[in-house]
């Protein structure tokens, strides 16, 4: 069986060296319509990364995070429960251990950044540039984007991953996708 996962980040910014406050992702079968599993939400730590690895934070995105309803704001830029660079590290590579593609919302976002991250922190990327999927582009053939109807807590890694995955499964069912990568 294929095994496919959806990374989410929520950052700082949208370069490629901008900070990551949070990833979430989430394990999925597309071909059916079981709940997402191995559910991993990690935090790196802010300072380390602005410090040592001299990544940025961009005013406007700050500015949009203030913008953003209070319970998202304060999970996103909270000190809680933050890791070092290295354990992030750690257990990202833990967690694509036995992913056979992997989605998410725009590569030349969150992958971009990924790897980026993983360049400054002198790391194998754990993934191929051909395991990498668009779910944006995927969901635009759907007559109705599907998320409008599921998606809930916008801007939190984790919830978006779950949903996203959802949409993924959703979309293959449109459109009789049963068998293939």
């Amino acid at each position: 069986m294929t095994i496919h996962g959806m990374i989410d980040l929520e950052t700082l910014g949208t370069a490629q060296d901008t900070v990551v406050l949070s990833l979430g992702a989430v394990k999925f079968d597309p071909f059916n319509s079981e709940d997402p599993t191995h559910a991993l939400y990690i935090k790196p730590d802010v300072d380390e990364q602005t410090a040592t690895l001299n990544r940025t934070v961009d005013d406007d995105t700050l500015r949009w995070w203030n913008s953003q309803p209070e319970h998202i704001r304060d999970e996103a830029l909270s000190e809680d429960d933050r890791i070092s660079c290295s354990e992030f590290i750690k257990q990202l590579n833990r967690w694509c251990v036995g992913v056979d593609i992997l989605w998410c919302q725009g590569p030349l976002f969150d992958y971009a950044i990924l790897e980026h991250f993983y360049r400054d922190m002198e790391q194998p990327i754990p993934w191929h540039f051909w395991q990498i999927r668009d779910s944006r582009t995927l969901f635009a053939l759907m007559p109705k984007d599907p998320r409008k109807d599921i998606q809930q807590e916008l801007h939190n890694a984790l919830a978006d991953s779950y949903f996203q995955a959802q949409c993924v499964q959703k979309t293959y069912n449109h459109f009789n996708i049963t068998t293939g990568r």
